[in-house]
């Protein structure tokens, strides 16, 4: 897991300061699943990698909390699948949508 990113449970988001500014994944916990319904990164901040970085965290954090993600926010849908090999992570429902 990645020791920049904090989950803020009060604001329903995992956040990652980068050069003053904040990356965020919001979502919404409903155990023992994980709606992700947004992934936001600042327009100078794009094209670094960033919200892929936020994405591996959020999938190792849900799997250590034995959550399954619901991938609701089209960037989140989009890596995995690129990235097949976090299945696991995913509800079966969106397994199937998602192809993977």
């Amino acid at each position: 897991m990645d020791p920049d990113i904090h989950d803020n449970t009060a604001l329903n988001r995992y956040e990652l300061p980068v050069d003053g500014e904040t990356a965020v994944v919001t979502y919404n916990l409903s155990p023992p699943n994980l709606m992700i319904t947004e992934t936001l990164v600042p327009e100078r901040l794009e094209g670094q990698g960033i919200a892929s970085r936020l994405a591996r965290h959020v999938l190792a954090d849900a799997q250590a909390r034995g959550l399954l993600i619901l991938p609701v926010c089209p960037f989140f849908s989009a890596y995995l699948q690129k990235h097949p090999e976090h299945a696991e992570a995913v509800h079966p429902t969106y397994r199937g949508i998602l192809g993977i």
